[in-house]
């Protein structure tokens, strides 16, 4: 059974900054991209982060409301992604989703539904 469990979700003083991590379990994602994507309640999804895949680690892309701000690596021994969130922001609050593709990282720009996801981890930021 493939599963994307995301873990290290929590509440956070705006400045502050948390880690979220991202296993993947029940198949390889070696040629897979993993990212992450948000919800905020009421609002669309948004692309946050993704990396694609190489042996060496991968390129890694932001979306504007997170860039200078997210970092995003992967630890492909292990099976795992993470994002390091810095200068955290009370509009970050939102639940965050970790998943996985194969498609162009366009697909992940414009959110598209992707092959793989968790369940999500809740974030949210205090003002």
């Amino acid at each position: 059974q493939v599963q994307l469990v995301e873990s290290g979700g929590g509440l956070v003083q705006a400045g502050g900054s948390l880690r979220l991590s991202c296993a993947a379990s029940g198949r390889t994602f070696s040629g897979y991209t993993m990212g992450w994507f948000r919800q905020a309640p009421g609002k669309e999804r948004e692309f946050v982060a993704a990396i694609t895949w190489n042996w060496s680690g991968g390129v890694t892309y932001y979306g504007e409301s997170v860039k200078g701000r997210f970092t995003m690596s992967r630890d492909n021994d292990v099976g795992s992604v993470y994002l390091f969130m810095n200068n955290l922001k009370a509009e970050d609050t939102a639940v965050y989703y970790c998943a996985a593709d194969r498609a162009s990282i366009t697909a992940w720009y414009a959110s598209r539904v992707m092959d793989y996801w968790g369940k999500g981890t809740l974030v949210t930021v205090s003002s």
